[in-house]
């Protein structure tokens, strides 16, 4: 089974392509491809996998434009934080729609689901069967909705303290260890991964600028224009390096600062 992996942070394509091959050992991950870009450009010179697990929001744009702009009719496994996508992703080849961070379970399913089509059952009954799911998301029915955490319980010494989202300036790692930076200057560890925080933060507040770094809007400073279409980002507090945006993930970062990075498809 050919499988392709569309996904633009590397620990996660990482993690799905070992899971892939715990639960279905006869895979073989032909490529991992980390943008929209890199997906149109590898879709032009190799032939179709037969399944392919694809995150949705990608730095330079959403994977369905690569999608339909190839005429990409493999059966699709789509991986993200948002749920608010579903409808869209089930026009397009949708065969299953999982939530970040993926669980073992829920991929040996789907991968399950994929070997029955395989056998015989046909897309478009896999579609009628989806169809009550759908009926869900669509504005006038009952609207599923993720819910995002508020508040961290953290150690400030020999006391737990609580520190609410919006007293939070960002999260940088150091040292493989997670710290947590407050608008006030005050600072602690947190026992999460940036990861974890990224799916369990509210997109609409905090952005991934890079591997180490997960920031507030509202500890967004001066933003300079940098080399080769980068951007130079000041932070409030300032961090003590250069916070660089990279080219890739600019557009990505713009949308989200215009307040564009939620759209119901």
């Amino acid at each position: 089974m050919r499988t392709l992996i569309i996904e633009d942070e590397y620990p996660a394509a990482e993690r799905l392509q070992e899971l892939i091959q715990l639960v279905a050992p006869e895979s073989n991950v032909v490529a991992i491809l980390g943008s929209v870009a890199a997906a149109d450009e590898w879709f032009a010179r190799h032939p179709m996998p037969d399944l392919i697990f694809s995150d949705i929001q990608l730095s330079d744009g959403l994977v369905f434009e690569t999608l339909e702009r190839n005429n990409v009719n493999t059966p699709i496994v789509f991986i993200t934080s948002f749920d608010h996508y579903a409808i869209r992703a089930f026009k397009l080849n949708g065969m299953d729609y999982l939530l970040k961070p993926v669980k073992e379970a829920e991929l040996r399913t789907a991968i399950q689901k994929f070997r029955t089509l395989q056998a015989g059952f046909s897309m478009q009954d896999h579609f009628h069967r989806l169809q009550n799911l759908i009926e869900t998301l669509k504005p006038d029915g009952p609207q599923p909705h993720k819910t995002y955490k508020d508040r961290f319980l953290v150690k400030h010494k020999e006391q737990l303290v609580r520190v609410g989202t919006g007293e939070i300036a960002y999260f940088y790692t150091k040292n493989d260890i997670t710290l947590l930076q407050k608008r006030d200057g005050g600072q602690y560890l947190v026992d999460y991964t940036l990861e974890e925080l990224e799916d369990s933060l509210d997109p609409a507040v905090f952005f991934r600028l890079n591997r180490q770094l997960m920031v507030h809007i509202d500890a967004i400073g001066a933003i300079h224009l940098y080399f080769n279409k980068r951007l130079k980002v000041e932070l409030d507090p300032q961090l003590n390096e250069d916070v660089i945006i990279s080219k890739a993930k600019t557009p990505a970062f713009k949308r989200w600062l215009e307040g564009k990075h939620r759209v119901l498809e």
